[in-house]
């Protein structure tokens, strides 16, 4: 018998738990103990989101002991602090404090399992993974939990955990790991704005009716520390005249809240700071780190009801160049109004939409939104919605308009909203919109509400409490067929998919798609590609769309969907129904189930490491005319009976290839995908001669690359992969090396970090043997194929950054030498670059060395050495990450030399700004042209 119903809201900013007793109706705030200074512990209903990795030696043991037996989650190396001692340390010590994980989770660009956090940290400090951090403040929890409820175990509670409406399931699904390993395996997630309005419902659980007499449309805006999160509630009587409440509507996922602003205020004084040292320039990313920490309480007080006419904001010294001692500004409140009042909640027009732009805006390695006006975002959220809103709010179709239809109801929640300047501005201006006051719901303690109501939708389940009917709140497709380029116009079309499970589907209700077979090929991985949408378009399971983008709601890519068929049985194939539900803890489910035997069924999971940039690309396609003819001729060469083909017409395969498919640079995806496979299948009579070899290589590499971005490549990478200890077997032959070489380059993007690992110390092996006095090769060193060898190192980006300082160093000294190919400054750039192309973003070179390359780079003549204008723009590029980003005043200088030089306007953008690589320039990324309809989206 579980005792107690427990709402965990895993924040941004803070984790709250609340509770009720199994049967009972009183919801109660769990006090969570924690270090609040050394050596003293409180019970704070505030767990503060922020770990601290404390130096060795810089606290005693003695200063960090909780109640329970062992601080939690010390596997780092360093001793790690948890909750407000953690965030108070944080503001003192730049560099060690591990702040807002939750965002993280929804961040695709880097490997949220792998530990890069605090992010932009000296080396010394210890890392954790996002996934990991969010776990520490679960296992806290726990721990506190169970110290004070021994006989009643958190594990063993009815529990729900609150995520944003707006995290995709791979977030989700990341959510539960955090969970699971905070061990708590099994939990319910409910989204957090639901959360909230659950609470008030239970507030007034005995006043419904009068208190939702006039309402029939809810806006509840939820702005926490890191998101902000949109919901729409429909109201309706039913015939009892009790209140039927259906959500309607969810935002896009934003990052943007507290943290933003929090920030914007650290940029401005930061800009008083650096004057104040009579330098120019800018603070480290752990400077300014702690300098947010400082404006977070500085915005608290500033915009408070009895706000003081200015704060002060110290940041102390850190041995600094640009700041050594402690320096101390000032924050009137006059600025904390303009700067967080209008810049975050402008009282705008309801058809001011964000603003769109190619630069983004990135600190701290997250990309936050590019508009920072919450109000703005609001009214593209409403327009998004405006058909259901205008249905709920009983308005006539004939009455559309620019301007979307604004709710009757506000329910505001967050941290954020403790500030009444910003909660009368938002209500104040979505007053305006609707030319009439809205009913503001009630909530007066944001920070705790949604822990609360997380209580109360279990209470709910229970039949204890009013519930939100609503179902999923998007709707998932699988892509049948990714765009590519038709017509004698070159246009590109929209890919195309099937709706899988439609918006407002119940929990627990299995959609089958019977009129769909998929044949799953025995013993080989499968997977799926899906995309999510939030658009309120009413689609059918089994039906077809295009899946654009539209004013309706973008359709979002979620991590691909993988599973391995059992089974060897001479490429079989099994045919398979696919089913799709949202599942009661919240997230998607699918399977496949064989249509001759239903008991025969397999999960399709989410892959969660860091997805591949290209578009999701599945399935149906139009197979090239000539491909049985192109792989007869790859059979004849590399078949059962190539022994008695000609040299020569071994020598002429790949021209007669092109002759039979069309020029090889028009070879798509697909296309290439089908001849690695006639290929693979003839890997064991590549080394019949050394032009057998040579032409397998070439070709095997060609229709791999990048190794990424199209289904199933990791799988097949990773059958590439088992030739690699095998080596060549013409090792006299030059070609043949380089063409080995150039196949791991090709194929780099798909290695994982274990791989690359191995093809660099193979490589530095060689090298190694091959430059000593008395080798002990059994060839000539000189046929190694260096030139080859380089551009395989630079295309290596899932190594550490020490092996990169350690390679790039090697070339510089090299490059010195005259008769040094020139290409290796293109090299030099690639290991150099500030933004990976498919590698996660915190194993790039540190600034200070990539600022070392830079000046080699800058000291030449670009007219002489054209592959360093392009290394200049790659270590330059502007993330706007300054853990990355190289001094202003450098890229300044590059930009001079660029635009002197008449480089690309792309690359002239790229330095000056943050925006994303121009497809045309990932030719020169990769050392080739990209397959033909393979798509890479920058970082």
């Amino acid at each position: 018998m579980k005792s107690y119903v427990v709402g965990i809201d895993l924040g941004t900013s803070n984790t709250v738990v609340a509770y009720a007793e199994a049967g009972g109706d009183e919801i109660r705030v769990f006090d969570i103990e924690q270090l609040t200074a050394p050596g003293e512990v409180s019970a704070q209903p505030l767990l503060p989101s922020a770990r601290y990795h404390a130096g060795p030696g810089e606290l005693p043991s003695s200063a960090l002991q909780l109640p329970w037996s062992a601080p939690q989650d010390a596997k780092d190396g360093d001793t790690a602090v948890v909750g407000r001692l953690a965030r108070s340390l944080g503001a003192q010590v730049p560099g060690r404090l591990v702040a807002s994980a939750k965002s993280w989770l929804s961040h695709a660009s880097v490997d949220r399992l792998a530990p890069i956090l605090p992010w932009g940290a000296p080396e010394d400090v210890g890392k954790i993974s996002p996934v990991d951090a969010s776990a520490s403040y679960l296992a806290h929890v726990r721990a506190a939990w169970n110290h004070r409820f021994p006989n009643a175990p958190l594990e063993q509670q009815d529990v729900v955990l609150t995520v944003p409406a707006s995290f995709d399931d791979g977030a989700r699904t990341l959510t539960l790991e955090a969970a699971r390993r905070a061990q708590l395996p099994k939990l319910r997630l409910l989204e957090e704005p639901q959360a909230a309005f659950y609470d008030w419902l239970f507030h007034h659980r005995d006043s419904l009716q009068a208190e939702l007499a006039g309402t029939r449309l809810v806006l509840v805006c939820d702005v926490g520390g890191g998101t902000t999160d949109l919901t729409l509630i429909q109201v309706q009587v039913d015939d009892n005249g009790e209140p039927r409440l259906t959500r309607i509507g969810v935002g896009n996922h934003l990052m943007l809240g507290g943290d933003n602003m929090d920030l914007a205020l650290a940029h401005l004084a930061e800009s008083r700071l650096v004057q104040m040292s009579g330098q120019s320039g800018r603070l480290s990313a752990a400077s300014l780190s702690q300098l947010v920490e400082r404006c977070r309480v500085a915005k608290e007080q500033l915009l408070d009801e009895d706000a003081p006419e200015a704060v002060g904001v110290t940041l102390l010294g850190a041995g600094s160049k640009l700041i050594g001692g402690a320096r101390s500004t000032q924050i009137t409140r006059e600025e904390a109004a303009r700067i967080v009042v209008d810049g975050f909640f402008p009282a705008g027009e309801a058809g001011d939409l964000p603003r769109r732009s190619r630069a983004a805006i990135v600190e701290f390695g997250l990309p936050y939104a590019a508009d920072p006006a919450i109000t703005r975002h609001i009214a593209a959220f409403l327009q998004r919605f405006a058909a259901h809103s205008r249905e709920a709010l009983g308005l006539p179709a004939s009455q559309a308009s620019a301007a979307p239809p604004v709710p009757d109801t506000l329910l505001l929640n967050g941290g954020v909203f403790n500030a009444p300047a910003l909660a009368a501005r938002l209500r104040d201006t979505l007053g305006a919109w609707r030319d009439a006051p809205l009913t503001v719901l009630q909530n007066d303690h944001p920070d705790v509400a949604v822990a609360r109501g997380a209580v109360a939708f279990a209470l709910a389940r229970k039949g204890r409490a009013p519930r939100i009917g609503g179902g999923s709140p998007r709707s998932y497709f699988l892509v049948l067929d990714d765009g590519k380029s038709s017509g004698e116009n070159d246009v590109e079309a929209a890919p195309h998919g099937i709706c899988l499970l439609p918006r407002g589907t119940e929990e627990g209700h299995e959609v089958r798609l019977d009129d769909r077979t998929f044949a799953l090929r025995l013993g080989h991985p499968v997977q799926f590609h899906l995309v999510s949408t939030v658009a309120d378009t009413r689609w059918k399971a089994g039906e077809i769309a295009e899946l654009t983008s539209t004013q309706a709601g973008d359709f979002i890519r979620l991590p691909p969907l993988a599973t391995v068929v059992a089974g060897n049985q001479g490429g079989r194939e099994r045919p398979v129904k696919l089913t799709a539900q949202l599942t009661e803890i919240g997230t998607l489910e699918v399977r496949c189930i064989a249509t001759d035997d239903p008991a025969q069924q397999w999960l399709l999971e989410f892959q969660l490491r860091r997805e591949d940039h290209a578009r999701p690309d599945a399935g149906a396609r139009v197979r090239h005319p000539a491909l049985d003819e192109a792989i007869a001729l790859i059979d004849r060469v590399f078949g059962a009976k190539s022994a008695k083909v000609d040299p020569k017409e071994v020598k002429r395969l790949r021209a007669q290839l092109e002759h039979t498919l069309g020029p090889r640079q028009n070879w798509d995806s697909p296309l290439l995908r089908e001849l690695f496979g006639a290929l693979w299948d003839r890997a064991g009579r590549r080394r019949r001669s050394a032009d057998h070899e040579r032409l397998w290589l070439n070709l095997a590499g060609y229709c791999v690359r990048p190794g990424f971005g199209y289904p199933l490549d990791e799988w097949r990478v990773g059958q590439l992969w088992t030739l690699f200890d095998d080596g060549i077997q013409h090792v006299n032959d030059s070609q043949v090396w380089s063409e080995w070489w150039t196949l791991w380059r090709r194929a780099a993007g798909g290695l994982d970090t274990e791989a690359q690992e191995q093809v660099l110390a193979a490589m530095r092996w060689l090298e190694e043997a091959a430059s000593a006095k008395h080798h002990k090769l059994p060839f000539d060193p000189s046929k190694l194929g260096h030139a080859d060898m380089v551009r395989l190192y630079a295309s290596l980006e899932q190594i550490d950054a020490a092996s990169k300082i350690d390679i790039g160093g090697q070339l510089l000294e090299r490059l010195q030498k005259p008769a040094e190919n020139h290409q290796s400054w293109w090299a030099v750039g690639r290991i150099g670059a500030r933004l990976p192309f498919y590698g996660s973003a915190h194993g790039v070179v540190p600034p200070d060395v990539a600022a070392q390359w830079l000046d080699a780079i800058l000291a030449l003549d670009w007219k002489k050495v054209e592959p360093a204008m392009f290394a200049a723009a790659q270590i330059a590029r502007m993330t706007g990450d300054r853990s990355r980003d190289i001094a202003p005043e450098l890229r300044e200088t590059v930009l001079k030399r660029l635009e002197s030089a008449n480089a690309p306007h792309t690359w002239i953008e790229m330095v000056r700004e943050v925006v994303e690589l121009d497809n045309a320039d990932t030719g020169r990324v990769f050392g080739e042209a990209l397959p033909a309809g393979l798509k890479l989206m920058a970082g």
